[in-house]
């Protein structure tokens, strides 16, 4: 799972359900430390680490790429259905429905391949997601990355995190859990990137994570119109990542409102994007909806 804490990895099993067709069974916690259940509801970014771990997963066990291989998103889609993110009594069981296309093989190994995955709880659609991504040996990662080689020395050496956004902004209780830092235009933040945050960096890295570029689009869209209930829950997310997001250089998360709320008040669409050395490290659009709306 690319996961050092047992804690944090979600899945429990998989199988082969025919070529390129995989279930993956995972247990959602009913609390965490990081994706905070609120208002009784599963964090949907808790389901988008479920599905991070599932294609690390396969990839390894199905598709027999080698560890010390890296994975990098291209896209990542999904959409949750919120009526069954509700926390019961006992933790939430699910079966991930895989299927795997435009697989690209170099020397019998998949360099890079699309994952459709449906969620389904207790007989109920969950979730559906498709992310693209590619596996790089460690030669082609040390020619995508020149200069880059030493991941313990690169990680060590990351900048300490500038000050946070304040905690109601974000709607957010810790402030380790804050990935924005103010900047002087509006609708512009600094990417705040604390590597000792025991979650997002579960391990050293020679780049920041896609879960923590996640959640700067959550905390975006959450500061652009705060929440009534003091949080939002990002219902379905389209995430294009052009290139690593580097330690060594400040990022800037850029938010864009696409529309107006809509008549309840309760949903309303935004873009981010993040910009690194003068381009885009990713552009994503997300819906957003007041949590305590359903």
């Amino acid at each position: 799972m690319h996961r050092a804490a047992l804690s944090e990895v979600f899945l429990t099993g998989w199988n082969e359900a025919g070529r390129d067709a995989f279930t993956v069974t995972a247990q959602l916690p009913r609390c965490h430390t990081f994706y905070v259940p609120e208002y009784g509801m599963y964090d949907p970014l808790l389901l988008c680490e479920m599905i991070r771990q599932s294609s690390t997963l396969l990839t390894h066990v199905a598709y027999q790429v080698p560890f010390g291989h890296q994975l990098s998103w291209s896209r990542l889609q999904f959409a949750v259905n919120p009526q069954a993110m509700r926390i019961e009594d006992t933790p939430a069981d699910v079966e991930l429905h895989v299927t795997c296309s435009d697989i690209r093989y170099h020397r019998s190994l998949p360099v890079t391949m699309s994952m459709h995955l449906e969620a389904v709880r207790n007989g109920s659609l969950l979730a559906m997601a498709s992310v693209r991504f590619g596996s790089h040996s460690p030669a082609v990662y040390q020619r995508l990355r020149p200069g880059r080689g030493d991941i313990d020395e690169i990680f060590a050496s990351a900048p300490k995190p500038p000050e946070p956004v304040s905690r109601s902004t974000v709607g957010r209780l810790r402030k380790q859990d804050i990935v924005l830092s103010p900047a002087t235009e509006p609708l512009r933040w600094q990417l705040r990137v604390d590597t000792s945050h025991p979650v997002l960096f579960d391990h050293a890295l020679d780049h920041v994570p896609g879960m923590l570029l996640l959640e700067s689009v959550r905390q975006a869209g959450q500061a652009v119109r705060p929440s009534r209930a003091g949080a939002v829950l990002p219902v379905s997310m389209d995430v294009s990542f052009n290139h690593y997001v580097e330690f060594d250089e400040p990022c800037w998360i850029e938010a864009e409102p696409t529309d107006a709320p809509s008549s309840s008040g309760t949903r309303r669409t935004i873009r981010v994007n993040a910009l690194q050395k003068d381009s885009f490290a990713f552009n994503a659009t997300a819906e957003l909806a007041d949590i305590d709306s359903f």
